[in-house]
């Protein structure tokens, strides 16, 4: 689940690349208005589809040989989340933004849970 909600976090923050960006050590990713597609080098592939204020995410993480899917609906400065996987590993949780920085909370079936703070200064 970890590895999922990483590449959901990383998607969610690719968004703002520029079509067929690449970046270093990421993600090779192509982008049209809204659809964003990308593949890492670690053999994990996703997808990010806006939807007014909703975010469809798809991927497939190479090393727990899964597909997952999750859908985020955002409200002002608060975006739910649901999740799951194809090993049937079902998670949620919400992301709040409180000026440059982030609150995360999420748990899943699979037994893991967190509660994280991002700043776009000092990160995760």
């Amino acid at each position: 689940m970890k590895t999922a909600l990483k590449y959901s976090f990383i998607c969610l923050a690719l968004l703002t690349l520029n079509a067929e960006a690449q970046v270093p050590g990421l993600a090779n990713c192509t982008r049209s208005a809204n659809l964003l597609a990308c593949i890492d080098g670690n053999g994990n592939a996703y997808s990010v589809n806006t939807v007014g204020s909703t975010i469809y995410l798809r991927g497939f993480e190479k090393a727990g040989n899964r597909y997952w899917a999750q859908t985020n609906s955002r409200y002002g400065q608060l975006t739910f989340f649901t999740g799951i996987a194809s090993d049937g590993e079902a998670w949620v949780g919400y992301n709040r933004r409180v000026g440059w920085t982030t609150i995360n909370r999420f748990s899943s079936s699979g037994g893991s849970s967190a509660k994280f703070t991002c700043s776009r200064i000092t990160g995760c």
